[in-house]
């Protein structure tokens, strides 16, 4: 499953089960051995991993760490891995599994987990009042002060640090080329260039959307709205800010679409080359290029007046679980990996070019040697809010999109179906 169906997912009816197609992917019997028990040598015996010493890690370590990536995305990993391996005294072995959440909030809590996983920061607040993660703010040998302010505030909960950041993603415009000479600076003249295009009788559109609750949080957020206040525990889905922001998609994007707002349909559209524009983030640059589209990135077009999209943020980052805990030699490894593959601006600028991924490292994330895509998501990220971390959040996101989606289809108006979701969420509370 890759970032694409995580956020996908996380806007669905499993809401906080995931962040955005499905890479098929199997878990094999190697990824569900307790790391806290070492290896077991040729004649069935058990061989500790502490032994050798680092120069900065302590005692040196296997650790598995468990990932979600799409194929392209794995390599890279499954490389860095075999580098990391090579070059210092610990071992490292990614293993990708189908069910992340699934896994994790079976396994950790049965002390099976991996010793690291890689997911967005959305987790953070509910894995670390259940248990799941280990704090390692007195054991790190990077300062969290070389990543950006939000990803730092991002991998902390509770005083506690419980993963080190890697990159920044949100959604962004990408306009296809061929189409559009330059990207539009306003929602009227991006509007002028869909209504040029779009023609459905002939499997034309305007606009390529995805319209689930993270996509759609940039407008939610542009006239002053909010979906959770974390601080204070409220919601703000049917405050009249919130709602101007979805009427605002209703009237100025919705028109523009397919019929089916689903991620697949959508993508399709861009894709095979049928709209000007396409609403998407950084994962989405790998399907682009595959299909031969010549395409530019830039930060979402502002509506008229002051306000100003403001799309959810999310930081991927690298958790250290509690499986860590009484065994340093594992803790050791997974740190020592976790500080080298966040700092180490190689491998950080590689997956820039690669993938997009945005950096958070502060000498990387101001620089103008960015590859441009990135540096058009970049401004965006720049514009944006993180996904809050707190465990309640999870329960906003399905509510949500059930509630635009019956306004979209004509079934309910646009305050009380807002005002349900909430008492619906609030229920979930309780």
């Amino acid at each position: 499953m890759n970032r694409r169906t995580i956020l996908k997912q996380l806007a669905g009816t499993t809401a906080v089960g995931a962040l955005a197609g499905c890479v098929g992917v199997s878990e094999t019997d190697s990824t569900q051995t307790s790391e806290q028990s070492g290896a077991e040598g040729d004649d069935g015996s058990e061989e500790t991993t502490a032994g050798a010493e680092t120069e900065s890690a302590g005692p040196s370590g296997t650790f598995t760490l468990w990932h979600q990536r799409a194929e392209a995305e794995k390599e890279a990993l499954e490389a860095n891995a075999e580098t990391f391996t090579s070059e210092t005294a610990h071992t490292a072995k990614p293993a990708e599994i189908a069910d992340l959440r699934k896994k994790t909030t079976s396994a950790i809590p049965a002390g099976q987990g991996a010793g690291m996983f890689d997911w967005a920061h959305d987790w953070t607040g509910e894995y670390y009042q259940n248990g799941f993660l280990s704090d390692q703010s007195d054991q790190l040998d990077v300062d969290l002060s070389v990543y950006t302010r939000p990803a730092q505030e991002a991998v902390q909960f509770d005083g506690a640090t419980v993963a080190l950041p890697y990159a920044a993603e949100t959604v962004g415009l990408i306009y296809n080329r061929e189409m559009v000479d330059e990207a539009p600076e306003t929602i009227a003249d991006m509007k002028a260039i869909m209504e040029e295009y779009h023609d459905p009788e002939n499997w034309m559109y305007g606009l390529s959307y995805p319209l689930n609750a993270y996509f759609m949080s940039a407008w939610a957020h542009a006239f002053g709205g909010y979906y959770f206040d974390e601080s204070n525990v409220e919601l703000g889905l049917s405050n009249e800010a919130t709602l101007d922001g979805f009427q605002f998609i209703l009237d100025n994007f919705v028109p523009y679409q397919p019929k089916d707002t689903g991620y697949d349909p959508q993508a399709a559209v861009f894709l095979e080359g049928n709209a000007p524009f396409a609403i998407n983030g950084p994962w989405f640059l790998g399907d682009v290029r595959s299909n031969d589209i010549d395409a530019g990135i830039a930060r979402l077009p502002s509506p008229e007046g002051d306000a100003e999209p403001e799309p959810y943020t999310t930081v991927k980052q690298l958790y250290f679980t509690s499986t860590l805990e009484g065994d340093e030699a594992t803790a050791a490894a997974s740190r020592a990996f976790a500080e080298w593959y966040t700092t180490d601006t190689d491998v950080l600028s590689a997956n820039a070019e690669e993938f997009g991924y945005i950096p958070v490292h502060k000498e990387l994330a101001s620089s103008s040697d960015l590859p441009e895509a990135v540096q058009g998501f970049s401004e965006s990220v720049s514009l944006g809010t993180p996904i809050p971390t707190h465990p309640n959040m999870g329960d906003v996101w399905g509510p949500l999109e059930d509630a635009f989606n019956s306004v979209k289809n004509g079934d309910a108006e646009l305050e009380s179906a807002f005002t349900k979701a909430e008492e619906n969420i609030r229920s979930n509370w309780e």
